[in-house]
């Protein structure tokens, strides 16, 4: 998918949750970070990051905070790219894992009991829920999530599992936002009970995929698929 024209910026300190304060032209200034996860190896003082000015006149901060460059890297910190990213790859690439499902249908954002999943893929051989997540953490090659406690993680995981149980097909999709991945884990010493939930999804038939992606100043596609080590 195409990304918004970016200007280019300093990291001064994370304020909040949802902001941070960056340098941009030599002012300080507010940032709308999209993502609720730390991202302590990526917002560090000083660090390039690439912005999106904000359109409404009504908000509080100038920018969205889109893009971290971190050891030459760019990484995308927008939670909210997985399932237009996911979309897209479904609609793009062939030979990707769903095809089992015959032609299929794309039904976002839909009601499983008292949860709402990312996706339902309606095909001719039957349907599949799908979750995605966002991955920005990677250490030695590693991607990792979360790198927070996430008890909506856990609730999601849990659904799949049941959805399995009564005979849907479901999978967990980690849309790793970065190139640099060669294999992704749970991240065990954060949330050991969204690793264990997640291995024993697997074990019960819960389809565990990740993918990193190709990230520039103006696109950011899903580009391979790497081994889940849970």
């Amino acid at each position: 998918m195409d990304l918004p024209e970016l200007l280019p910026g300093t990291f001064v300190q994370r304020d909040n949750r949802f902001r941070a304060t960056v340098l941009v032209d030599g002012r300080q200034t507010w940032a709308f970070v999209p993502n609720s996860g730390r991202l302590t190896d990526l917002f560090t003082p000083d660090r390039p990051v690439w912005l999106h000015p904000a359109e409404s006149p009504a908000r509080k901060t100038d920018y969205d905070l889109v893009l971290v460059e971190h050891a030459g890297v760019l990484v995308s910190v927008d939670a909210r790219l997985p399932n237009p990213l996911f979309e897209e790859y479904l609609q793009e690439m062939k030979g990707h894992p769903f095809e089992h499902l015959g032609g299929f249908q794309i039904h976002r954002e839909v009601m499983r009991g008292e949860s709402r999943l990312d996706f339902q893929l309606q095909g001719t051989q039957g349907a599949c829920w799908v979750e995605t997540k966002s991955v920005t953490l990677v250490e030695d090659g590693t991607a990792y999530f979360t790198d927070a406690t996430t008890s909506r993680g856990r609730r999601h995981v849990a659904d799949l599992a049941e959805a399995v149980h009564q005979g849907d097909c479901a999978s967990v999709v980690f849309v790793v936002q970065r190139p640099d991945a060669a294999s992704f884990s749970p991240y065990r010493e954060v949330d050991p009970q969204f690793a264990t939930l997640l291995k024993q999804a697997a074990e019960g038939g819960v389809d565990v995929r990740a993918f990193t992606c190709q990230v520039s100043l103006s696109r950011i596609r899903i580009d391979r698929e790497i081994p889940c080590r849970l």
